[in-house]
């Protein structure tokens, strides 16, 4: 049977219709899938409200009065200083194509970012800001290391020059391709390593470079509005939905499956912690549930992409009971005035999830796809290699960037008589909350 001119376009005309029933984009129907890119503005609007407002009002509402608005401003100035980086280098640096432990430049300023080009089935531009979004909030989350003491040009250097330093290598190890700890098969599905060990560690290693607040930790240093911190903590709980979820990069059973564990763990370490609390000292706190939803969280953002329901409660219950402890002996024991807590929620937290991972990823307990030839103990000892790294090159740069931030500004710390005025005052000349 033969065709004609008019047969071959009733033929065209038919498939065109049948692609558009199926939603297929018929420009990029191998490439953008309108569905996903959906997704991922929307988990992009998500993770940065955990930092403004999220973060803001829950680090806020831990600190005293006089230091509010300081912690607010300090998120809130992150937000642009690492933005403006992220366009003219911290992008490149993470994600271009350069060696296996930093990128190229050739991405700066967005090079190439234009409405054409496709990362997977997203536009670039799409996971470039979406990725900034992470690179916002780790330097946010370092602010609870040094809350109360820490001159604001200084935070605004250090942010600056721990962005481009720790923050966009250690990603490029990660989560580039060519990136030596991604060519070694690490795991870490939305960030236990990049952000919450990265973060976890700056903030003890700026702790002891600052040294405590005065009156730590003999005078009590209770957080002045509660009621803050539990809307912010609120805000971080459905926030994180698009921080693990948003890290599969499209809108299919992943992300679906990353909902539903980050959900789960989060309930678990909050009623954990809880519980273990009411045990040992008679009543349940506020501040002890939010804290243990955070390290539920934190804890299972490295495994949220690879592990099934079971897994998340398992790991949601150790992370409110190792990082309960954790927080009880860097404070009663080592004395160290990490002041909201960073190193043993974040810090521990990242390093338990990316290790639980190895085991709850596993062909026989937990979903995962692509590597189910890798054995719990090789996967573990790949974890492990890959945290101690990261910590490692953190501690270092962090300790040096500090020095150096040091020098150039005078001193990264507030006066005594500053501080005993409060920060809101000292160094924005504001005050940030009325009794």
């Amino acid at each position: 049977m033969k065709f004609g001119v008019s047969d071959w376009i009733q033929q065209v005309k038919r498939i065109a219709v049948v692609a558009l029933i199926l939603g297929v984009n018929w420009a990029n129907a191998d490439e953008l899938n309108t569905g996903d890119t959906a997704w991922i503005l929307t988990s992009t609007a998500l993770v940065l409200f955990m930092t403004i407002p999220g973060l803001s009002l829950f680090y806020g509402g831990l600190v005293r009065s006089r230091n509010v608005l300081s912690v607010l401003m300090q998120c809130f100035s992150i937000t642009c200083v690492v933005t403006i980086l992220w366009l003219l280098i911290g992008y490149s640096l993470a994600f271009d194509v350069g060696n296996s432990f930093i990128g190229g430049l050739s991405k700066g300023l967005f090079a190439g970012v234009d409405e054409g080009a496709v990362v997977g089935t997203i536009p670039e531009s799409s996971f470039a800001i979406f990725q900034l979004t992470f690179a916002i909030i780790t330097p946010a989350l370092i602010v609870g290391g040094f809350a109360e003491r820490m001159r604001f040009v200084s935070v605004l250097a250090f942010t600056a020059l721990w962005s481009i330093i720790v923050y966009a290598p250690i990603t490029h190890w990660v989560w580039a391709e060519g990136g030596w700890l991604f060519e070694r098969g690490f795991l870490d599905f939305a960030g236990g390593s990049v952000v919450h060990m990265t973060a976890g560690t700056a903030a003890v290693v700026t702790a002891l470079v600052l040294k405590a607040r005065q009156g730590f930790p003999t005078q009590p240093m209770p957080p002045h509005n509660m009621t803050l911190t539990m809307a912010g903590a609120g805000m971080l709980w459905v926030g994180w939905f698009g921080f693990n979820g948003g890290s599969a990069l499209t809108a299919g059973g992943n992300a679906a499956m990353a909902i539903a564990v980050t959900h789960i763990s989060a309930a678990a370490g909050a009623f954990t912690w809880m519980s273990v609390e009411w045990i040992k000292y008679g009543k349940p706190s506020a501040l002890g549930a939010v804290t243990g939803m955070v390290a539920g969280l934190g804890t299972i953002t490295p495994a949220s992409g690879f592990v099934g329901p079971a897994g998340a409660l398992v790991i949601g219950v150790a992370a409110g009971l190792v990082c309960f402890y954790a927080t009880n002996i860097m404070k009663q024991k080592l004395k160290i005035d990490d002041s909201l807590d960073v190193f043993p929620v974040h810090g521990v937290g990242g390093f338990l999830g990316i290790m639980l991972t190895a085991i709850f990823a596993s062909k026989t307990l937990g979903i995962f796809s692509g590597q189910e030839d890798i054995s719990i103990g090789s996967q573990l000892l790949t974890q492990f290699i890959g945290a101690v790294a990261v910590m490692a090159y953190t501690a270092l740069a962090t300790w040096a960037i500090l020095l150096l931030v040091g020098r150039l500004a005078g001193t990264n710390r507030v006066t005594g008589d500053n501080e005993v005025l409060g920060l809101d005052l000292s160094e924005h000349n504001e005050r940030g909350y009325v009794l």
